[in-house]
């Protein structure tokens, strides 16, 4: 995961919790449902990255096999 975009998740995770507490203490459900949609967002963008995290060291280990068997 790059560090931007982790920092981004992390980011938007930590919003949404404030904006859910602030609707919880506030009585604001609409405040505290963007602050749920918010952590969810943070997360997916969060997963995301690590597939790409996956297939990126996939690939590498496929590149470094095909490496030793032509070498």
């Amino acid at each position: 995961m790059s560090k931007e975009e982790k920092g981004q998740s992390k980011a938007e995770q930590a919003k949404g919790k404030l904006k859910e507490a602030t609707g919880k203490v506030a009585g604001n459900e609409r405040l505290e449902g963007e602050g749920q949609a918010e952590q969810a967002k943070g997360k997916l963008r969060e997963g995301k990255e690590d597939v790409k995290d996956t297939v990126r060291g996939a690939a590498e280990n496929l590149r470094g096999e095909d490496d030793q068997n032509q070498g």
